[in-house]
């Protein structure tokens, strides 16, 4: 894959070489023209300008004469410029003395016919008889005032205006190879660092494939590729999150499974060993009501586990409906009290309610509601002796806070973190009886929550439990209620 931002920085660099290359070549190519053009333009102004001052100088001389001689070679001279005079029927009449021998030739019919109409002639290439020099030549008219006695003609060499435009395009090659240079240098770091955000994406992108979310890009930039690595580490952070989530579900469902088998398990081998052993007539008459007995509360062990299995699948798939309803709280305490009184008074514990004046019904699923009070007080009384479960509510704003709080043995720091795991029982010698299935907590919190309410638990070992949890309160239902005590009996 790491060759793909190869080719990316060979395309992006090519394609801007080519296009400053490009750019400065038709730059280079119009100024060559215009320079040339601006250089043969300023050469034919100039010899007008001359052609000009020569006609001033030698208009009041008649040909032939001497001092018409000496003016023109003090004008070959000082404009460096061969001067021809022609009359009115093109023929030439006088030259600076180099150009004697062009004397009495004609001159171009069309360039004589232009002049004696008063006009300046530009020839870029004049057509004179005898020249074979490359020459840059202008013609003006001879005379003074109105009247044309003829033609005055200036000729340049180009040699000197060539080797001029022949340097100035040698300039313009320099700067345009310069500006390649700089050209290249500047696409080079500008693919450069282009390629470089996108091969750290494509490399980041290959580990993603291949599972490693661990690596992260840094970002440099607050532009398209900054904001495209960005996305590359969201996705990442992402993937990596349900990654984690999906070993942790993974975890979590190999230790539901091996949770279930063990408390499956062990019930089943003791009913096993003791329908054998009765099978077998290994237990005396007088025996076997308590071993059938056993054999029976291992069956509603089972029964409830297979009972809290369903209800903890089906509240974890929101397959639960709540039926909400205004409950009278001191009704249930006293419902709760009176179903786990006795169980309470075999411990030596006692239940005590305490709700506050004014107090409005929760609103609730009063079957759910029950159930989460169940499994609270059932806690409560399995691990607390010789001392008090107190069940109280108050309104806070508009919610009911319900505390289940015991004086029994408490739980330890460690404990509380994972008291709403499943399966997760603390230290089974804490109690005198046979431990839960494990999912009781688990099932108040999912029940407290799919009510919109939390839980929350204090502890303290040798102090006792408290387990606070809120519900939405009905606010048109309230109810006198005070301090009330429920002892065992």
């Amino acid at each position: 894959m790491l060759g793909i931002g190869k080719s990316i920085f060979r395309r992006l660099l090519f394609g801007h070489m080519f296009t400053m290359l490009l750019g400065l070549c038709v730059v280079g190519f119009l100024l060559s023209l215009l320079t040339k053009d601006y250089i043969v333009d300023s050469q034919k102004e100039e010899l007008l300008r001359k052609a000009k001052r020569v006609n001033l100088a030698v208009q009041t001389v008649v040909v032939p004469d001497d001092r018409l001689k000496e003016l023109l070679l003090f004008f070959d001279q000082t404009f460096d410029a061969r001067i021809w005079l022609f009359d009115r029927g093109g023929k030439i009449a006088a030259t600076s003395s180099k150009d004697e021998v062009y004397v009495g030739k004609s001159v171009d019919p069309a360039v004589v016919r232009k002049v004696l109409n008063g006009e300046e002639a530009l020839l870029n290439e004049p057509r004179f008889e005898g020249l074979k020099e490359s020459m840059l030549s202008v013609v003006v008219p001879w005379g003074k005032d109105n009247e044309v006695y003829g033609g005055i003609v200036l000729h340049a060499s180009v040699a000197g205006m060539n080797e001029t435009i022949t340097l100035m395009r040698e300039t313009i090659l320099w700067v345009t190879l310069v500006g390649v240079l700089l050209s290249a240098a500047t696409a080079s770091y500008l693919s450069w660092s282009i390629s470089r955000p996108l091969r750290r994406i494509d490399k980041l992108a290959l580990r993603i494939g291949h599972g490693d979310y661990g690596e992260r890009i840094e970002i440099y930039s607050n532009d398209e590729i900054g904001e495209l690595a960005a996305t590359i580490n969201q996705m990442a952070d992402k993937l990596q999150r349900t990654d984690e989530d999906k070993r942790k579900q993974e975890q979590i469902r190999q230790d539901f499974l091996a949770n279930v088998s063990h408390e499956l398990r062990t019930p089943l081998t003791a009913m096993q060993g003791f329908l054998e052993a009765l099978q077998d007539d290994l237990i005396d008459d007088a025996a076997k009501p308590k071993y059938y007995d056993i054999i029976y509360k291992e069956t509603l062990h089972m029964n409830r586990l297979v009972d809290d299995i369903a209800d903890l699948i089906k509240l974890e798939n929101d397959e639960i409906a709540l039926s909400r309803s205004p409950v009278d709280v001191r009704q249930l305490f006293a419902h709760i009290a009176a179903m786990f009184g006795p169980e309470a008074a075999e411990r030596n514990t006692a239940i005590e309610m305490r709700t506050e004046e004014g107090l409005p019904d929760a609103y609730a699923d009063r079957d759910r509601f029950e159930q989460i009070m169940k499994n609270l007080v059932k806690n409560a009384v399995k691990f607390t002796e010789n001392g008090k479960i107190l069940l109280s509510a108050r309104a806070e704003s508009e919610l009911l806070v319900i505390h289940v709080a015991d004086t029994g043995i408490g739980i330890s720091p460690d404990d509380q973190e994972m008291i709403w795991e499943r399966f997760f029982k603390v230290d089974r010698g804490r109690s005198k009886k046979g431990s839960g299935t494990g999912l009781g907590l688990a099932i108040v919190r999912e029940l407290v929550e799919l009510h919109g309410g939390t839980i929350t638990v204090r502890s303290e070992v040798g102090q006792g439990t408290v387990f606070e949890f809120r519900l939405p309160a009905a606010q048109n239902a309230i109810h006198e209620g005070g301090r009330q005590h429920v002892k065992a009996i």
